[in-house]
């Protein structure tokens, strides 16, 4: 029952909030936008790509691997071997079993270094390999 007397004084008119669910709600949206962001993992060098008036946005390419003009290969911020790059693939593969591979070749690389690459590539298991180029217009 309500209690007129202290109600008038003010003695029970103290409003607490109860912080906990808010808490907790806060910590529920920060694990699903975690758990939902698709993160891009990048060659780790700059190239000049080259262009194609044919060229197409790939919407599923999370496996990068840099080919620099020097014939260098770059994957995931370090230069690596050629024959190395099946067993990342193979590893990069092994998490995400649906992701395409990307190579992104410097427009004065080497032809065969790039196809090393995606021959080491298509060893490794991807069945999605796909070189980079910047669109451009037809000559």
């Amino acid at each position: 029952m309500i209690n007129v007397r202290k109600s008038l004084r003010g003695g029970e008119n103290r409003v607490d909030i109860n912080m906990g669910p808010l808490v907790d709600m806060v910590f529920l949206l920060l694990i699903f936008f975690v758990v939902t962001t698709s993160f891009v993992k990048e060659t780790g060098i700059d190239v000049a790509r080259s262009t194609a008036a044919t060229a197409e946005v790939k919407e599923r390419g999370n496996i990068m691997i840099g080919v620099t003009a020097e014939g260098e290969v770059w994957f995931d911020g370090k230069r690596v071997d050629v024959r190395s790059v099946r067993a990342l693939v193979e590893r990069a593969l092994a998490e995400d079993p649906e992701s395409g591979v990307v190579v992104v070749a410097d427009a004065k690389s080497e032809t065969g270094a790039v196809v090393q690459t995606m021959d080491q590539c298509r060893l490794a298991g991807a069945s999605n390999v796909s070189l980079a180029a910047k669109r451009g217009n037809a000559r």
